[in-house]
C-alpha cells in the first residue's frame, strides 16, 4: 500500500518544472517596462532642474544678509575645527581647542581691524586730494597715445576733476552707509562661528545619523572628512604662500619709496585669495600710488610691474607645485564661481568663490568614487 506508483516521480518533477515556469513569468510580468525617454521628457526634466537653480539663486541673493556671515563662519569653522582636532593629540578636548583658537582669530581679527583704521581714516580724508592729484599725473601720460588725446581735448580737464571730487564725497557716504549693515553682518559671523566651533562634533554625529544603513554612515564620515582635509590643507598652505609675498610685497613698495609699506604687505596678503580680482585690485592701487610719489615713468611704474610679476610667479610656478598636487580645479570654473559669488555678495563672496567650489568638487568626487570595501576596522 505504501509503495509509490510507477511514474509519480517524473510526475511530481514535471509539475515542479511547471510551477516554477508560471513563477518566473510572473516574475517577469511584476518588473514594468521601461519607456524610452523622450525629447519632451528631457526637457521637463531639466526644467525642473533650471526652475530649482534659478529659484535657489534668488533665495541665495535676497537672503544674503544671514547667509553670507554664516557661511563664511561655516568655512573658517572647518578649518578652526580640524587644527583643534590635532590640538587633540596634546590633551586638549576638540570643543576647548576649537573656542581656543576661535578667540584667537578673533583677536587676532580686532587687532588687524585696530591697525587699519588710522591710515584708512586719514587715507578716506585726503581722498578728495588723492583724486585730483592723481588726474594731474595721469593726464600727461595719456596725452602721449593719439586716443587719449583726442578724448582729454573734447573734455573740460577742469570740469573732469570737479566732477571726480563732488564724487568722491558720494562715494565715501556710500561706504559709510554700508557700515552699519556690515557691523550687524560682523556680529552675525562671530555667533555663528563660535556656536559652530561648540557644536561640531554633535552637528558631525547628527549628519552621520540620519543615514540608516552603515554603508551611507561610512560615506558620510568620508565625505565630511575629506571636505575638511581639502579646505584645511588650501587654506593653510596658501596663507603661507601669501604671507611670503605679503613680506615681499612690503619690501617692495618700501623700495619704491610707497607710504606705509606694511599696509601694502597686509592689502596683498588679503587680495590674493581672491583669484584674479585681487591681483587686479592690488596691481592698479600700485601703479596709482606710484604715479603718484614719483615723477618718473619709470619709477611710477615699478612697484606694480614688480608686484605682478611676483604674483605672477607665486600663482603659476610656486602655488601649482604645491597645491596642484592634491588640489586640481579647472581654472574656467574658478572663473564662472567667482563671477557668480560676486555678483551674489560682492568682495566676500569672490573670497568664498574657491573655497565653496573647492567644497563642491571634493564632495563630488568622493560621491562619484567607489569606496574601498573596508572603511573602519571590525
Amino acid at each position: 500500500m505504501n509503495a509509490a506508483l510507477p511514474g509519480s516521480g517524473l510526475f511530481k518533477r514535471q509539475q515542479y518544472l511547471r510551477q516554477a515556469e508560471i513563477e518566473a513569468q510572473a516574475a517577469e510580468a511584476d518588473i514594468p517596462e521601461t519607456a524610452e525617454k523622450t525629447g519632451l521628457d528631457l526637457v521637463v526634466a531639466w526644467s525642473i532642474v533650471g526652475t530649482f537653480i534659478i529659484a535657489a539663486s534668488a533665495v541665495i541673493y535676497m537672503m544674503e544678509a544671514i547667509l553670507m556671515p554664516v557661511t563664511l563662519a561655516i568655512v573658517i569653522g572647518m578649518v578652526l575645527g580640524l587644527a583643534a582636532d590635532r590640538l587633540a593629540r596634546y590633551g586638549i578636548p576638540p570643543v576647548m581647542g576649537g573656542l581656543l583658537l576661535g578667540i584667537v582669530f578673533v583677536v587676532g581679527l580686532f587687532f588687524l581691524i585696530n591697525a587699519l583704521i588710522e591710515p584708512l581714516t586719514s587715507l578716506a580724508g585726503q581722498a578728495p586730494g588723492i583724486i585730483e592729484r592723481t588726474i594731474e599725473r595721469v593726464l600727461p601720460y595719456l596725452q602721449r597715445f593719439e586716443w587719449a588725446r583726442v578724448a582729454i581735448d573734447g573734455a573740460n580737464e577742469k570740469k573732469v576733476t570737479d566732477v571726480a571730487i563732488e564724487n568722491a564725497g558720494a562715494m565715501l557716504g556710500f561706504v559709510a552707509a554700508g557700515v552699519t549693515p556690515a557691523f550687524i553682518q560682523t556680529l552675525i559671523f562671530l555667533a555663528a562661528l563660535g556656536l559652530f566651533l561648540v557644536g561640531r562634533s554633535h552637528l558631525r554625529k547628527t549628519i552621520i545619523l540620519a543615514f540608516a544603513t552603515r554603508d551611507r554612515r561610512l560615506a558620510a564620515i568620508r565625505i565630511m572628512n575629506a571636505t575638511e582635509n581639502a579646505i584645511g590643507f588650501y587654506f593653510s598652505t596658501a596663507s603661507l604662500i601669501y604671507v611670503a609675498l605679503g613680506t615681499i610685497t612690503t619690501v617692495i613698495a618700501f623700495a619704491g619709496g610707497l607710504t606705509v609699506a606694511p599696509l601694502w604687505g597686509l592689502f596683498a596678503f588679503v587680495s590674493s585669495f581672491i583669484p584674479y580680482l585681487g591681483v587686479t585690485a592690488m596691481t592698479i592701487a600700485l601703479l596709482c600710488a606710484g604715479l603718484m610719489t614719483h615723477d618718473a615713468l619709470l619709477l611710477a611704474l615699478a612697484p606694480a610691474v614688480a608686484f605682478f610679476m611676483l604674483h605672477l610667479v607665486m600663482e603659476n610656478l610656486v602655488t601649482p607645485a604645491i597645491l596642484g598636487r592634491r588640489l586640481e580645479i579647472n581654472p574656467f570654473l574658478i572663473f564662472l564661481a567667482i563671477i557668480f559669488w560676486t555678483w551674489m555678495w560682492g568682495a566676500v563672496g569672490a573670497m568664498l568663490a574657491l573655497p565653496l567650489c573647492l567644497i563642491a568638487m571634493t564632495i563630488f568626487n568622493e560621491v562619484r568614487t567607489s569606496p574601498p570595501e573596508r572603511q573602519l576596522p571590525g
